[in-house]
């Protein structure tokens, strides 16, 4: 997966090269400036459509500490990176902690998922006091992964109400899911909630009552409101579609792509589009356009199409 480290700690700590940000910005290698050019189009996209649905988009609410709970920061390599559930989250977070680790980790794959997942192992960007946050908003490299957002959705369908091992997820998600979405629902389903179908998660999701009641689990919340592209300028916007080439490229800019590579992994298991379709299928045409309503914001700003699937009304 990874060549080992030759040189220990030199991992960390590359002060007096140039940062992430200058290496994007003006390119040294000829081989980073094609990619640059891609990710300057990525970012157009999201400006454009930041303005045009600026009503929605663009109220200029000043971001509290809670939103930033998402940017992972990494001092060493002056980067921060918003992290997505569903969007190879978990591998991230492994890259993360070996880069901001200081030689305790060199190889990603070693570290245990759920590990990754502490949050003490990684800093986040409400830790910080206001003068530090801007100063890094302002001066680190800002990054963050997208996925086609119903191909998203489906995954996190999948992996938290088909899993059995998931059951705080049925307890705290599929009960209620269950409770309001199922006409005659078992004492058992009411109690265990661990048979949620994927059309009663689709009409949780649209019901206004849950919009008002909580903010949407991070699993299935917008990137949008996850990671606030519209206030928040991301240099570089990475794709799931492509995501071994725009991980790499990120740790070359970071100067470490000679001996850290984005970990490869072909999994059987993973969400793809014909899935997503099959899923979708049993979807009432209304419900899909009220669903789509609900992550449009993510398929204009992150330049995914209306799936051919879709029967919208």
């Amino acid at each position: 997966v990874m060549r080992r480290n030759p040189f220990g700690m030199d991992i960390c700590c590359r002060k007096g090269s140039r940062s992430p940000l200058q290496e994007l910005y003006n390119p040294t290698q000829v081989s980073l400036s094609n990619t640059a050019i891609l990710h300057q189009i990525r970012r157009d996209q999201v400006t454009d459509t930041c303005r045009a649905n600026s009503v929605s988009s663009r109220k200029r609410r000043v971001l509290t500490p809670n939103d930033l709970k998402h940017l992972v920061v990494d001092e060493d390599h002056e980067m921060i990176y918003c992290y997505v559930p569903k969007v190879a989250c978990t591998n991230w977070k492994r890259v993360m902690m070996v880069l901001t680790g200081r030689g305790k980790y060199s190889d990603p794959m070693e570290i245990p998922a759920n590990e990754a997942h502490v949050s003490s192992n990684l800093k986040t960007l409400n830790q910080y006091s206001i003068p530090e946050i801007n100063h890094r908003l302002k001066n680190y490299m800002k990054f963050l992964f997208v996925r086609e957002p119903f191909e998203r959705l489906v995954s996190a369908y999948r992996n938290k109400f088909t899993q059995k091992y998931n059951t705080s997820f049925h307890k705290r998600y599929g009960t209620k899911i269950v409770r309001r979405q199922r006409k005659n629902a078992t004492q058992e389903a009411l109690r265990k909630g661990d048979d949620v179908k994927f059309e009663e998660f689709v009409a949780y999701l649209i019901d206004p009552h849950t919009q008002r009641e909580e903010p949407f689990n991070e699993h299935w919340q917008t990137v949008y409101s996850l990671c606030h592209p519209c206030h928040i300028h991301y240099d570089l916007i990475g794709k799931y579609e492509t995501l071994e080439e725009d991980s790499n490229y990120i740790l070359q800019l970071a100067g470490v792509g000679n001996y850290l590579k984005f970990p490869t992994y072909a999994k059987s298991t993973r969400t793809t589009d014909e899935m997503t379709t099959e899923f979708f299928q049993n979807i009432s045409s209304e419900h899909q356009t009220q669903l789509y309503e609900v992550y449009k914001l993510d398929f204009l700003m992150f330049n995914y199409s209306v799936p051919s699937y879709l029967k919208m009304e």
